[in-house]
């Protein structure tokens, strides 16, 4: 009996010593190795009191088709690549004529032809995809506010995916997600009382 304590203790150890290596040395370069390829980027914005920031990384197209090809029309995408995009608002806001409160979301897309379902998630996670099926690891249960928007054609193939954000007039702030040749823009206002 005591030596089965002593294998199953031994094995207990074992596996420990490998999670805590994959942890803290494995993780870390399988992380930085995918961002040499999708880097970080952060957008932060101000207009007057109102703070917005977007947290995503950029993949490239590479010769890729990407929408309706790596990125299926249809399915959740993560809206990036890695970790799951963020969005912080210190102010409630008007999206697509829907209330969203301030907060920080997760960012979640369902990109289709000619429309893009954009989600704002109130939970948190710690990576973009499930590891086990490579699907989308967004809970709708959490979902704060879906809305639509229309997809535009750029005529220069966009390289590298971005979010950004512009100031087409003093009350609406548009948020352009921009990839191969699809153009997404979603007017933004702050909700005022």
């Amino acid at each position: 009996m005591k030596k089965k304590i002593k294998i199953l203790l031994w094995a207990v150890g074992i596996i420990g010593l490998l999670l805590l290596a994959f942890n803290f040395i494995l993780w870390p370069i399988l992380q930085k190795q995918t961002k040499k390829n999708s880097p970080e980027h952060r957008v932060s914005y101000t207009k007057g009191d109102l703070k917005l920031d977007i947290f995503y990384c950029s993949p490239s197209k590479k010769d890729r088709e990407i929408f309706g090809g790596l990125v299926p029309y249809g399915e959740v995408w993560r809206t990036g690549a890695n970790e799951a995009s963020t969005f912080t608002t210190n102010k409630d806001l008007m999206i697509a004529r829907q209330p969203l409160k301030a907060g920080k979301y997760t960012l979640w897309t369902i990109p289709n032809e000619d429309n893009w379902k954009i989600i704002f998630n109130s939970k948190m996670y710690g990576w973009g995809v499930k590891l086990t099926d490579q699907k989308a690891s967004r809970d709708p249960d959490f979902d704060a506010l879906v809305v639509e928007a229309t997809v535009s054609r750029s005529l220069n193939i966009i390289e590298d995916f971005s979010i950004t954000l512009n100031d087409p007039s003093p009350i609406t702030t548009v948020m352009i997600f921009a990839w191969d040749n699809v153009v997404v823009p979603l007017a933004i206002r702050e909700l005022l009382d």
